[in-house]
C-alpha cells in the first residue's frame, strides 16, 4: 500500500467572525506545530490550495486559524469543510515509542510465534483509545487496541508488528 503524500493536521469547520478566521479541529498529535509561517495544503475533494498560516489561537476544543490573503467571512467560508495538510516529508519526526498511522500502513502483523495475522492499515483514534486496523488474510478488517499489552513490538526497519492477542479477538 502506498504511503500518503499529505498528512491531515486540522479540519476546517466554519468561518469565525468577520476577519477571515476559521474554526478548525486539530487532528495532529503535535498541535504546537501550527505556528505563523507554516505552509499548509488545503484540500476538499479534488480542490487544493496552498495557504500560509498567519495566526493560531485556542478556542474551546478547537483552534481559530487565519491565513495570509484570506480576508473576511466569504474567504473563510470558502475553506469550510476542507482539510489542512502538511507534506508527509515535512512531518515532525516521531519521538521514541510514537508511531504515525501512515507509517504503519503495510506492516506485516504476526503473533509471537511468527504466524501471519494480517496487514496493518493504520491507527484509528476513538474515544476509547487508539485502535490498530488490520486487514486479515480473509479480507475482513479487525480492530485491535493499540496498547502495550497487545502490541508487543513494532520494527520500523522490518516493517513488522508482533501482537499478543487474546484468543478470539480477531474473530469479533
Amino acid at each position: 500500500m502506498d504511503k500518503p503524500e499529505l498528512l491531515v493536521v486540522a479540519r476546517v469547520h466554519r468561518p469565525h467572525g468577520l476577519k477571515g478566521e476559521v474554526s478548525a479541529e486539530v487532528v495532529t498529535d503535535f498541535p504546537e506545530r501550527l505556528r505563523p509561517g507554516l505552509e499548509l495544503i488545503w484540500r476538499r475533494d479534488a480542490e487544493t490550495r496552498t495557504l500560509e498560516l498567519a495566526a493560531a489561537r485556542p478556542h474551546g476544543a478547537r483552534v481559530l486559524l487565519s491565513f495570509e490573503g484570506v480576508d473576511g467571512p466569504d474567504g473563510a467560508r470558502a475553506l469550510s469543510g476542507g482539510d489542512l495538510c502538511v507534506a508527509a516529508g515535512d512531518a515532525v519526526p516521531a519521538p521514541e515509542g510514537f508511531f504515525y498511522s501512515h507509517e504503519l500502513q503495510g506492516f506485516a502483523c504476526t503473533d509471537r510465534e511468527g504466524r501471519a495475522l494480517g496487514t496493518a492499515q493504520g491507527v484509528e483514534k476513538t474515544p476509547a483509545g487508539p485502535l490498530l486496523s488490520i486487514t486479515l488474510p480473509s479480507g475482513k478488517e479487525a480492530l485491535v487496541p493499540f496498547v502495550a499489552d497487545y502490541v508487543v513490538t513494532i520494527d520500523r526497519g522490518a516493517g513488522s508488528i508482533v501482537l499478543d492477542l487474546p484468543e478470539g479477538l480477531l474473530e469479533l
